[in-house]
């Protein structure tokens, strides 16, 4: 009994000795694992500004080499008020900025809905268990490609998008989620780098004093028209 005792306690004694020197430290949550996937073309100011506060001002900053871009391209402002009001603080900063007209699709929310339902009935007895959940604005709509779904909302709010998600996981639903897009006319502003090689900071592209605009974000300048010939 005495030797089973002491071996109990020596097993206890090596776990925790390699517990507290051998075993690798958990990752911290929230930061990304050298396996993540690497950033896009565009990158949104609501995931700059998520980012560690104390990395330089252009680290992260586009998701592309910073060092090799003389201009950037802040946008889109779906009031052109908006973007005229940050073309003049950025030009009382010391940038050269030239505002830019265009129509195109912007992300107006993020669609959570259900899909590969085989039936309408399927889709009705989808939305009822939804709703019992809790998920009151769940409804059934016909996508021609799809055949039923249940839409489970736009959400302006990336959290509001994820709770929704959850929701319908924890009734048993695996939901997607979609960008809800929308033709505008908005505005870009073309920010050329400065003479000491700075590019604007995401806080300084705020269309109202403690104001971020989610949907703004940066990328390259398009490449400028070829000049038309002269005789």
């Amino acid at each position: 009994m005495r030797t089973l005792f002491l071996l109990l306690l020596l097993a206890n004694l090596l776990f925790v000795a390699w517990a507290r020197w051998v075993a690798p430290a958990p990752a911290a949550p929230g930061y990304a694992t050298p396996s993540a996937a690497g950033s896009t073309g565009i990158q949104l100011l609501r995931e700059v500004a998520a980012s560690e506060a104390s990395q330089p001002a252009d680290a992260g900053l586009l998701g592309l080499d910073v060092g090799s871009l003389t201009c950037v391209s802040a946008g889109p402002f779906l009031a052109r008020s908006d973007a005229e009001r940050t073309a003049e603080r950025l030009g009382r900063l010391g940038f050269t900025v030239r505002l830019r007209d265009a129509r195109e699709d912007v992300p107006v929310g993020h669609w959570v809905r259900l899909e590969g339902l085989a039936t309408p009935e399927d889709a009705e007895n989808a939305r009822a268990a939804l709703q019992a959940a809790g998920l009151t604005d769940a409804f059934v709509l016909t996508d021609e490609d799809l055949g039923p779904v249940v839409s489970l909302g736009v959400h302006a709010d990336p959290a509001r998008a994820e709770a929704t998600v959850a929701v319908a996981r924890a009734a048993g639903f695996e939901p997607r989620t979609i960008d809800r897009l929308r033709t505008e006319d908005v505005s870009w502003l073309d920010v050329d780098r400065q003479s000491n090689g700075g590019l604007p900071a995401f806080e300084e592209l705020q269309a109202a004093e403690g104001e971020l605009q989610p949907a703004l974000g940066l990328r390259p300048c398009p490449a400028a028209e070829p000049a038309a010939a002269t005789r």
